[in-house]
């Protein structure tokens, strides 16, 4: 049956069905044969123009011959499931990708991002929210805004429902420096920055200004742990939108990337202590 239209996570479960069979061997034709369908709905369901079923999802794996038992656990529970969240409502007044970050960002196992000119949107304020989404070009309409700055503080919902997912954020000192919104919001976004700290499921460090050299991505890193490592995702925070990322070699660059960076930041406690001290010489 035909469905509404695809979100981010129904097309990334068609590309991993069609990543299977390819990797198979098998041609569209063959595998709508051994599933007892056509080859026109193999490419319907690669293209999540049409659902498909858990047990689907398991024959086709076992036609594919995937031994990988855990991915295939993982592709039959997103087929499952039948729900739309919370970020549907904005699906008119959003970009696409901020859907899909919305949505990837729920399900994810754990999440782990960087920043350089920005504090990471799962840790800013309403107040320094705002005054980011003011700066952009070409300028957004006063309500264009505030659907933002809502969406934005919706998407923190994960980090504090009852199986809280764990987070890491790498801010460079120069993020927390800039003055978005003026000397009260930056203080008050220093303050919050550091109660979050405290949380057992956050983890913020900071890569200070005299730090050792540290590999640059030009942009903010979105890295999304899906239940398995074939299901992670990257979305790289561009000025035109953000871009999904999941292919296998380019999971594991930003993992190394990340991992650098994290090595080259000061602890927990000197994070803290460094945003105490930016935010006393405001």
């Amino acid at each position: 049956m035909p469905r509404e239209r695809s979100t981010g996570r129904q097309l990334r479960l068609g590309s991993e069905l069609r990543k299977l069979r390819e990797a198979a061997g098998v041609s569209s034709t063959d595998a709508g044969r051994l599933l007892g369908t056509s080859q026109a709905q193999i490419s319907n369901i690669e293209a999540a123009r049409v659902g498909v079923s858990p047990e689907r999802v398991r024959a086709m794996a076992r036609n594919y011959h995937c031994t990988d038992q855990a991915l295939v656990d993982a592709l039959a529970t997103m087929a499952a499931e039948r729900h739309r969240g919370w970020w549907e409502e904005y699906r008119d007044a959003l970009p696409t990708s901020l859907l899909d970050l919305a949505e990837t960002e729920y399900h994810a196992a754990a999440l782990r991002v960087t920043q350089c000119l920005t504090v990471p949107g799962l840790l800013q304020t309403p107040e320094h929210a705002r005054a980011v989404f003011r700066e952009f070009v070409p300028a957004l309409k006063p309500h264009e805004v505030e659907y933002r700055v809502s969406h934005r503080i919706k998407r923190q919902q994960v980090l504090f429902r009852s199986d809280p997912t764990a987070y890491t954020a790498i801010i460079h000192e120069a993020a927390l420096r800039m003055q978005f919104g003026g000397a009260e919001t930056v203080k008050a976004q220093l303050a919050h920055l550091s109660a979050m700290s405290e949380h057992d499921n956050i983890t913020i460090v900071v890569i200070p200004f005299d730090g050792t050299s540290f590999p640059i991505s030009g942009h903010g890193v979105d890295y999304m742990y899906g239940p398995v490592a074939p299901l992670d995702t990257v979305q790289l925070d561009n000025g035109h939108g953000g871009d999904s990322i999941d292919s296998a070699a380019q999971l594991e660059r930003y993992r190394l990337m990340l991992d650098r960076m994290e090595g080259t930041a000061l602890g927990a406690e000197e994070s803290r202590n460094l945003m105490h001290r930016i935010s006393q010489a405001i």
